[in-house]
């Protein structure tokens, strides 16, 4: 249970840098808007994705997720 609790706050973590670095992206051709939804996509799915992955056994994957707890 603590490994997948690490790595649901990780990828919240990251997700929220992401979400930053679009801000300044959206100056440029409106590119950070589209970041901005598929990552909020992204924080919609994953979570609903790795929790039925879980349940069936099997180990959590969040794609471009920084490790910053251990």
């Amino acid at each position: 249970m603590d490994i997948h609790g690490k790595g649901i706050l990780n990828f919240r973590i990251s997700m929220f840098l992401y979400l930053l670095l679009c801000i300044p992206a959206i100056l440029l051709l409106g590119l950070g808007i589209i970041g901005m939804i598929v990552i909020g996509i992204m924080l919609f799915v994953y979570p609903i994705i790795n929790a039925i992955r879980v349940n069936d056994g099997k180990e959590p994957k969040y794609p471009f997720s920084i490790e910053f707890i251990k």
